[in-house]
Protein backbone atom coordinates (compact mmCIF):
# COMPACT_ATOMS: atom_id res chain seq x y z
CA UNK A 1 0.00 0.00 0.00
CA UNK A 2 1.25 3.49 -0.89
CA UNK A 3 0.52 6.37 1.43
CA UNK A 4 -2.20 8.73 0.25
CA UNK A 5 -0.66 11.63 2.12
CA UNK A 6 2.98 12.51 1.42
CA UNK A 7 3.42 14.05 4.88
CA UNK A 8 2.00 11.05 6.78
CA UNK A 9 4.02 7.97 7.63
CA UNK A 10 2.57 4.81 6.07
CA UNK A 11 2.00 3.10 9.43
CA UNK A 12 0.22 6.18 10.81
CA UNK A 13 -2.02 6.25 7.76
CA UNK A 14 -2.87 2.57 8.24
CA UNK A 15 -3.92 3.30 11.81
CA UNK A 16 -6.04 6.26 10.65
CA UNK A 17 -7.78 4.14 8.02
CA UNK A 18 -8.44 1.36 10.53
CA UNK A 19 -9.91 3.83 13.02
CA UNK A 20 -12.18 5.26 10.32
CA UNK A 21 -13.33 1.77 9.34
CA UNK A 22 -14.14 0.99 12.96
CA UNK A 23 -15.96 4.27 13.58
CA UNK A 24 -19.70 4.29 13.28
CA UNK A 25 -21.60 6.27 10.70
CA UNK A 26 -22.38 9.07 13.16
CA UNK A 27 -18.69 9.45 14.07
CA UNK A 28 -17.58 9.52 10.42
CA UNK A 29 -20.26 12.10 9.66
CA UNK A 30 -19.17 14.21 12.64
CA UNK A 31 -15.57 14.07 11.40
CA UNK A 32 -16.65 15.14 7.92
CA UNK A 33 -18.66 18.06 9.34
CA UNK A 34 -15.72 19.08 11.52
CA UNK A 35 -13.30 18.97 8.59
CA UNK A 36 -15.70 21.03 6.49
CA UNK A 37 -16.13 23.63 9.25
CA UNK A 38 -12.36 23.86 9.71
CA UNK A 39 -11.84 24.42 5.97
CA UNK A 40 -14.50 27.15 5.92
CA UNK A 41 -13.04 28.84 9.01
CA UNK A 42 -9.54 28.77 7.50
CA UNK A 43 -10.89 30.26 4.27
CA UNK A 44 -12.53 33.11 6.17
CA UNK A 45 -9.38 33.72 8.19
CA UNK A 46 -7.22 33.71 5.06
CA UNK A 47 -9.49 36.31 3.46
CA UNK A 48 -9.38 38.42 6.63
CA UNK A 49 -5.58 38.34 6.64
CA UNK A 50 -5.22 38.96 2.91
CA UNK A 51 -7.76 41.81 2.82
CA UNK A 52 -7.64 43.51 6.25
CA UNK A 53 -9.11 46.78 4.94
CA UNK A 54 -12.33 45.21 3.65
CA UNK A 55 -15.58 45.51 5.51
CA UNK A 56 -17.26 42.40 6.91
CA UNK A 57 -19.71 42.50 4.01
CA UNK A 58 -16.91 42.71 1.44
CA UNK A 59 -15.06 39.86 3.13
CA UNK A 60 -18.26 37.84 3.10
CA UNK A 61 -18.61 38.39 -0.62
CA UNK A 62 -14.98 37.34 -1.17
CA UNK A 63 -15.74 34.18 0.79
CA UNK A 64 -18.81 33.42 -1.31
CA UNK A 65 -16.78 33.98 -4.49
CA UNK A 66 -14.00 31.70 -3.26
CA UNK A 67 -16.23 28.86 -2.07
CA UNK A 68 -19.25 29.07 -4.34
CA UNK A 69 -18.16 31.04 -7.40
CA UNK A 70 -18.09 34.56 -8.77
CA UNK A 71 -21.58 34.32 -10.27
CA UNK A 72 -23.23 33.59 -6.92
CA UNK A 73 -21.12 36.28 -5.22
CA UNK A 74 -22.29 38.80 -7.82
CA UNK A 75 -25.93 37.81 -7.33
CA UNK A 76 -25.61 38.00 -3.55
CA UNK A 77 -23.99 41.41 -3.86
CA UNK A 78 -26.80 42.67 -6.08
CA UNK A 79 -29.41 41.34 -3.67
CA UNK A 80 -27.65 42.94 -0.70
CA UNK A 81 -27.49 46.26 -2.56
CA UNK A 82 -31.20 46.02 -3.32
CA UNK A 83 -32.06 45.30 0.32
CA UNK A 84 -29.60 47.61 2.06
CA UNK A 85 -27.67 50.01 -0.17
Amino acid sequence: MRTQSPDTHLQAERVQIQLLREAGTARRLALAFSLTQTALDLSREGIRQQYPALTDRERGLKFVALCYGEDLARRVHLDLMRRDP
